[in-house]
């Protein structure tokens, strides 16, 4: 059984909630960004994805150069455990249909899953189907 900490990205970009709104936009116009994980030392205490500026921000009538992630992140539903299975998160993430799944331990941030590696790694993992027994060749 494979275990969360041997497939997480040990070194998570994320962004302290000091950070402006402004900045996680920058991120967020990356293709390959789709949320910006908000920390306040290596704590995680929310995220903040390119809905939540509009709604929290833009409509709100806010500044986004002034206004600190840490106001208008929103909290995360669910993380993994390091020690949880590599399948289980995995099933986590389809559920909830999400690509990215922080990895917390005692509410630090220490990692983060990537549903579409951990798709690669799992059919890595699998052994052959229809592959004819040893013992029947």
């Amino acid at each position: 059984m494979t275990l969360v900490r041997e497939a997480m990205l040990t070194d998570p970009k994320a962004l302290p909630a000091s950070a402006s709104a402004q900045e996680a936009g920058e991120l967020l116009t990356r293709p390959e960004v789709r949320a910006v994980l908000v920390v306040d030392g290596e704590r995680l205490v929310g995220v903040v994805t390119c809905e939540g500026l509009v709604e929290r921000v833009v409509a709100a009538g806010r500044d986004p150069r002034t206004t600190a992630l840490g106001d208008v992140a929103e909290p995360v539903a669910f993380s993994a455990l390091p020690d949880m299975a590599v399948e289980d998160a995995y099933r986590l993430m389809e559920l909830e249909d999400v690509e990215r799944l922080p990895v917390t331990e005692d509410g630090r941030l220490v990692g983060v899953l990537s549903r579409s590696a951990l798709t690669r790694r799992l059919a890595e993992d699998e052994p052959p189907a229809d592959e004819p027994d040893a013992a029947e060749v």
